[in-house]
């Protein structure tokens, strides 16, 4: 299976970190596959992903010390893979593992992922524990000067017949439970690796990335490859698009108009690197409730205005949304901004950032297809301020308008028309705010 058809439009669906951090049980991700089956699965959002340490025995007891308790119960098989804590997944008891919410998730009509991290549990190497398909112990495999500078669970996995054996496994297994998305942490950038100075050794997974790469397409089961944490390495960028789906492009992105604004500059570098099967990656949309495991539970602080300019942003760029809120507590405004079918359209389309300054933003994008063309305006200063361009300019940028400029431009979030008279189309934005048009 060539993974560029498994993904040909970027994926869209929920993680439980924003909300739940690290202590998302069973019945919370079967409400929220409920309410996405319910209310969004026809707009395109379709995955339902589990995010970190659902293999962790009671996470988020001693969040006040640590976000990952060192040295806790880490439920595992004999064949040293991580399997889903009995207390907080009961279906799992008796080995089944994520099978049985899998197979719910899947009854809605979506798709099922999981978050692991790199490497191999440093537990299953002090225990010399077995690895299916080869005669190495888990030992014998594990890398001990490979380790994540923020995370206590893992060692990374040499690069050797029986480093790929393991990996392997794994994925026969994620196979056998019905997982369509793996996001796999601590692999995209790993200059946070304590052992090394910091940005040393920024792609120390790279390796690990192909193995991962190779065991999904060994295991015979289509599933999305999504890589954490960023920021990602442009000069890499042929490497993430050859083995994986997704890459983030930032750090963790939470709700701060500073690294709201940031990721304009980022999507400049990586606009060349979107196609079908390969999507740089803007991290979760920060909408809605979040913060509940870290205890922080709050609304996003993003104004309504800015959750537009991310939305429209992260759609014209083409970078996969992902949810992080408790889906159950969105109001309708949060709503109507995630199942806006005329933005949520721009999501395949070829863009381009035609030009970024301090106060302002323009991007454009055309349907191969059709020869329909998009332009969209961003007002990244802090007050209100008109944009403009004129329409021999924007002929320049994009091969296909017309020599006249229209008579009305459709707005894409309201989805009612814009008069435009002569040769310029000029629009006021509020602070922070943004408008799109199909041309």
């Amino acid at each position: 299976m060539n993974k560029n058809t498994f993904a040909p439009r970027p994926p869209m669906g929920w993680n439980s970190y924003d909300y739940y951090d690290t202590t998302v049980n069973e019945e919370q991700v079967k409400q929220n596959a409920d309410y996405m089956a319910a209310h969004l699965k026809s707009f395109g959002w379709e995955y339902v992903v589990v995010d970190i340490q659902w293999y962790a025995s009671r996470p988020g007891t001693m969040r006040d010390k640590f976000q990952y308790i060192p040295f806790s119960h880490l439920e595992m098989d004999e064949y040293s893979r991580l399997l889903p804590d009995p207390e907080r997944f009961p279906s799992s008891a008796g080995g089944r593992g994520f099978a049985p919410l899998a197979e719910y998730v899947h009854s809605l009509g979506l798709k099922f992922g999981i978050h692991i991290m790199r490497g191999i549990p440093r537990l299953a190497a002090h225990l010399h524990m077995a690895v299916q398909g080869t005669d190495a112990a888990a030992d014998q495999i594990a890398d001990p000067y490979s380790i994540c500078g923020w995370n206590p669970d893992m060692y990374g996995v040499r690069n050797t017949p029986e480093g790929q054996a393991y990996y392997n496994s794994l994925l026969e297994l994620y196979a056998s439970w019905g997982v369509d998305f793996i996001k796999c942490d601590n692999i995209c950038n790993t200059n946070n690796n304590m052992l090394f100075p910091s940005g040393a050794a920024p792609f120390a997974g790279k390796a690990e990335i192909e193995m991962l790469a190779n065991a999904i397409q060994h295991c015979g089961r289509p599933m999305v490859l999504s890589l954490s944490p960023g920021p990602a390495l442009i000069e890499q960028a042929w490497h993430y698009e050859k083995y994986a789906n997704m890459w983030r492009v930032t750090d963790d992105f939470w709700d701060s108009w500073d690294l709201l604004k940031d990721m304009f500059r980022r999507c400049q570098i990586w606009q060349n690197h979107v196609s079908p099967g390969c999507y740089p990656d803007c991290d979760m949309l920060p909408m809605g409730r979040l913060g509940k495991g870290f205890g922080q539970e709050r609304e996003s602080r993003f104004t309504f205005e800015e959750q537009k300019t991310m939305m429209t942003l992260w759609c014209i760029f083409g970078s996969p949304l992902m949810l992080g809120a408790e889906l159950t507590m969105l109001d309708e405004q949060t709503l109507s901004l995630l199942t806006n079918p005329r933005i949520l359209s721009l999501l395949p389309f070829p863009a381009r950032q035609l030009w970024l300054t301090e106060n302002e933003a323009v991007w454009a994008a055309e349907n191969p297809e059709t020869g329909e063309s998009y332009l969209a305006f961003f007002n990244l200063s802090d007050e209100e301020r008109t944009l403009s361009l004129a329409w021999n300019e924007l002929m320049d940028s994009m091969e296909k308008l017309p020599d006249q400029a229209p008579s009305s431009l459709l707005d894409l979030w309201s989805g009612q028309k814009l008069p435009l008279s002569g040769k310029k189309i000029a629009f006021r934005l509020p602070a922070h705010g943004c408008a799109a048009w199909k041309l």
